[in-house]
């Protein structure tokens, strides 16, 4: 049983050495613990610091991609690792390491696909009395459109199975939290939550310039990624909100003509309720045609599941030097593996 505890970095030369020297090499029910530090083209030292450090795996990615691309790259280098249990966690030692043991416990015993860890926001002493109901909000939201409950949407303190960690994909370019959570629920993944500490804040965050900013990228993706998985429900909506606006004024127009015996003064509405009726029945048809194309890439994910088991399954490595490329998309200089 194999764990790699994944970092994606970004600029972290200062926290990197705290967060790597807390790190357990040792757990119970696991055989042998390995460090991957994934580094999105920082500018500083930060690659530095993991040699020197002796991290055991070392990804290098040659520009600055994004977090949920860093994350990607880490879950399938971590694959091809040959990890049965991938641990992902922050460079910023926002999560307390020693609750690793903890977050891989549920699925050592077999009770969870995936494992999210809880920091308890509403108890965080740093986070405005706003965050904290907007991260309320948040999680009541995320339930409803993964279909899953929900302590901590946002946590990046988690725990993934190997099967799980197959079955995921990210698409999105801001952050995997969210994507990864509504994946779990449409497929049928087991998510489990563990109480989890946090340490003192050491820096703000490289992710986002301010909390709006973030709101209005964590909105564009449930959007984005609830789409690709319900999207007859969506357009249905949609359509449904457009065409009722249009009846309604399709109805004021015959309103007016019935009691005035005739059209003057209201043609407005019945154009403008024409085109939105119009409109509504062209979402709904977009909507049954995107359903089909959401059929159709459900059976590709399932191939993609496939190949993704025998390809990663026959590319375990070790040993000094690894030269095989986690996704194309990500396009590391290098995998490096061992003390280095």
């Amino acid at each position: 049983m194999k764990l790699v505890i994944q970092i994606p970095c970004l600029n972290e030369e200062e926290t990197l050495p705290v967060t790597l020297a807390g790190l357990p090499r040792t757990l119970p029910g696991v055989d042998a613990v390995e460090v991957l530090v994934i580094d999105d083209g920082s500018t500083d030292g930060t690659v530095e610091v993991a040699r020197r450090m002796a991290v055991d795996h070392l990804v290098v990615l040659p520009r600055h991609q994004g977090l949920a691309l860093a994350f990607r790259a880490g879950l399938e280098t971590s694959l091809m690792l040959g990890a049965d249990i991938i641990v992902n966690t922050d460079a910023d030692n926002q999560y307390d390491a020693r609750d690793i043991e903890r977050l891989v416990l549920p699925i050592l015993e077999g009770r969870a696909d995936m494992v999210v860890g809880d920091r308890q926001v509403q108890g965080i002493r740093h986070f405005s009395v706003i965050k904290k109901l907007l991260h309320r909000l948040g999680d009541r939201v995320m339930e409803r459109l993964s279909g899953i409950e929900l302590l901590d949407s946002t946590s990046g303190f988690r725990a993934y199975s190997r099967e799980a960690a197959l079955r995921l994909n990210v698409f999105s370019k801001f952050t995997y939290t969210l994507e990864t959570l509504i994946q779990a629920g449409k497929k049928n993944l087991t998510v489990a939550h563990v109480q989890v500490r946090v340490n003192k804040k050491l820096r703000e965050s490289h992710l986002f310039p301010g909390l709006w900013f973030y709101l209005k990228r964590s909105a564009s993706t449930m959007v984005r990624i609830y789409s690709m998985y319900e999207p007859l429900k969506v357009f249905s909506y949609l359509g449904a909100l457009v065409g009722g606006a249009g009846a309604v004024l399709l109805l004021r127009f015959l309103y007016y003509f019935l009691i005035s015996g005739g059209p003057v003064g209201k043609l407005q509405s019945l154009l403008t309720g024409a085109i939105l009726v119009a409109m509504g029945l062209m979402l709904g048809l977009i909507g049954i045609v995107s359903d089909l194309i959401a059929a159709n890439r459900q059976l590709v994910e399932d191939i993609q599941y496939r190949i993704r088991r025998m390809e990663l399954g026959s590319a375990r490595v070790g040993g000094e030097k690894v030269e095989d490329s986690p996704p194309e998309t990500s396009r590391p200089t290098a995998v490096v593996g061992g003390k280095t």
